[in-house]
């Protein structure tokens, strides 16, 4: 199944100062998605937000909004995430003890349903839970802080959880040095979301967002055509 070419701009590399104003500008600029990177200097070594900042940037756009949960555990904040306004949820399969159990509580708050992997882990653990997701997130950096190098063994993982994937409509996502010179072999490989902060979030006003979106876009839709 082909899926669009998707970017989501992370707010972690906005600048908090503005977050409303940045939203409604890289909505404007032509963003897909908004990722959330949430981070609890546990499970990653970063802090970033939590639900209530979410919840007050949902009026800003109606864009999708895509949370990626860097925390541990995960499960007691489910709930909270959701009615902050989150669209999709994404936990990491590292996580905690019951992935399976994560996920269908995600589904049963009408959340789309995600899954992290770290670089090091294995694509066998989500095997048997591919018919209860609809995202497959492959980090291409260790998680925890923006502005990291793509890491270029991660092609491979992603061309793999394509193969994976096979018929189901199930999106794959890249979060980690997503470039114009990254985000192609990614697109090849067979992924359609691209996570991209400090890539987009340069030149502080809607044309320069614009600018660095649509040359994130017209890597990935070259590249698209080289998939096998």
């Amino acid at each position: 199944m082909t899926l669009p070419i998707r970017i989501a701009p992370s707010i972690l590399a906005a600048d908090f100062a503005k977050l409303g104003q940045e939203v409604k500008d890289v909505t404007e600029a032509g963003a897909d998605w908004i990722h959330l990177d949430v981070m609890d200097g546990h499970f990653v070594p970063n802090i970033s937000y939590g639900p209530d900042v979410i919840k007050a940037l949902r009026p800003h756009t109606a864009a999708f909004f895509d949370c990626h949960l860097m925390i541990t555990p995960a499960d007691p904040y489910l709930e909270a995430f959701a009615k902050a306004g989150c669209d999709g949820i994404t936990v990491h399969a590292e996580s905690g003890p019951h992935l399976h159990r994560s996920l269908q509580t995600i589904r049963n708050l009408g959340k789309k349903v995600g899954v992290t992997l770290n670089p090091a882990t294995p694509l066998s653990v989500i095997e048997n839970v591919l018919d209860d997701i609809d995202l497959i997130l492959i980090m291409s950096v260790n998680p925890g802080f923006g502005g990291q190098k793509f890491i270029p063994a991660m092609v491979e993982k992603i061309r793999a959880a394509k193969a994976m994937i096979g018929t189901r409509p199930i999106e794959l996502e890249v979060d980690g040095g997503i470039t114009p010179d990254t985000i192609g072999a990614a697109t090849a490989a067979g992924a359609n979301v691209f996570v991209a902060g400090s890539a987009v979030f340069q030149g502080n006003s809607v044309e320069s967002y614009r600018g660095r979106i649509d040359r994130l876009r017209t890597a990935a839709t070259r590249s698209a055509g080289s998939r096998d």
